[in-house]
């Protein structure tokens, strides 16, 4: 199935402790049905003083599901995805205003 979501996307929680929060996704994991939204679903992770990072709480957005998410169109609301047709093209649209993504 094509994917409907994809990286560079604004989109807006639509469930859970971050609900209506909006972000961008920063990566996309289509097998496991999940995204990394920036400013989204951050946990804390305390890691080891190394040559590369001084280490300690650092803040790291985790996975949320695609199911809790929905692209936010150009009015700033949030909307479903559909495909159509375009000449030979098949484009992604906003199903509220019907507006090419």
């Amino acid at each position: 199935m094509a994917a409907k979501l994809k990286k560079g996307d604004t989109v807006v929680v639509l469930t859970g402790k971050d609900k209506g929060k909006k972000g961008e996704i920063s990566a996309v994991m289509p097998s496991e049905n999940k995204a990394i939204v920036d400013g989204v679903n951050v946990a804390i992770r305390h890691t080891k003083q190394s040559a590369a990072s001084q280490g300690g709480r650092i803040p790291k957005a985790m996975p949320i599901d695609l199911s809790n998410l929905a692209i936010v169109d150009k009015a700033g609301k949030a909307t479903r995805v559909g495909f159509r047709m375009e000449g030979d093209k098949k484009v992604r649209y906003a199903k509220t205003t019907g507006e090419a993504i």
